[in-house]
Order: structure tokens, then sequence, then C-alpha cells
């Protein structure tokens, strides 16, 4: 079997990644993957929910014998609203995570350089060797978080898209009279 379809191979890979970045790897980790649990869930809401929302939106506004009245227009935007806010559900949640990211990434930076310090501290010298480790510490996270945060933000942005098309193709569809 090919180390890659090992599960375990790649389960010690992993442990071993998380042990050169540090405890804050863990923590870039974690908030990706919540991250992309509700980047999936806007997908699945797109692909199995949002047809029967605007179907929903479109059929009570064409049941409405009145689109003329203020009050018509008033109904119109309330449903025009509940469109829109179904959406752009989860998306600032999404977005606070993909600016977290980095930002842990950071974190990881200053708690590697931290140990560098300690290193060079405890040793009284600048041993290459003693300080690899808190670099690494220092440097992985730093990738971690920012790749982490840039794969957030392409789909972050593709989301918002499709929800402004999708409230846009509802207020089309919804005619007044």
């Amino acid at each position: 079997m090919p180390v890659w379809l090992n599960p375990m191979a790649a389960l010690d890979n992993l442990q071993q990644f998380l042990e050169m970045g540090g405890n804050v790897l863990l923590l870039i980790m974690v908030a990706t993957f919540f991250m992309w649990a509700y980047i999936i869930e806007r997908m699945a809401y797109y692909q199995f929910a949002h047809g029967n929302v605007v179907k929903r939106a479109i059929n009570k506004w064409a049941a409405r014998q009145d689109h003329k009245s203020w009050y018509a227009h008033a109904i119109r935007e309330q449903l025009i609203s509940e469109v829109r806010q179904k959406t752009e559900q989860n998306i600032r949640l999404i977005k606070t995570l993909v600016a977290i990211a980095p930002l842990l990434g950071l974190l990881g930076t200053v708690t590697g350089m931290i140990e560098v310090f300690d290193v060079m501290a405890a040793t009284g010298s600048s041993n290459v060797r003693a300080m690899s480790a808190g670099v690494s510490k220092a440097t992985i996270p730093t990738m971690a978080g920012m790749v982490a945060a840039l794969s957030g933000l392409i789909f972050t942005n593709r989301l918002e898209r499709r929800g402004l098309r999708a409230t846009q193709a509802v207020a089309d569809a919804m005619e007044l009279g």
C-alpha cells in the first residue's frame, strides 16, 4: 500500500507536523476546520435548500393580489430581506475565521521566537542546532495561517458574490405591478 493511502502514516505525519509547529498550529488547525465546515455548509445550502427558499418567497409574492401599494412594497422588501438573510447566514463567521488565521500564525511566530530566545539565554550562545526547533515553531504556524486564510478568502468571496446574485435574482423575479 502506498504511504499516502495509509491512514496510520498520515496520522503520524500530521502529528509530526503539529509538533514541529507548536501548540499554536493546533489552534490554526481547529480554526481552519470550523472555517471549512461553515464553507461546506454554505455550499450545501445553495445546492439543496436555496431553491426552496427562493420558490417560497416568489410564491408568496405571486399569491398577493396587490402589488402596487406601499404595503405591498414593504412585503416585497421583507421577502427579499428574508432570502438575503438566508444567503448571508454564517458568512460573517467565515470571514472572522479567515481574519483570525493569519493572526494565529503571527502568534505562532512570536511563541517560536520566544523559544529561540529562551534557548539562546539557556545556552549562552547562538547554537544553531539548539535554535532550529524554535525557528520551525516560528515559521510553520505563519505559513499555515496564511494558507488557511487564502483558501478561505477565495471561497468567502465566491459565496458572497453568489449570495448577492441570488438575492438580486429574487428581487428581479418579484415584479412590481
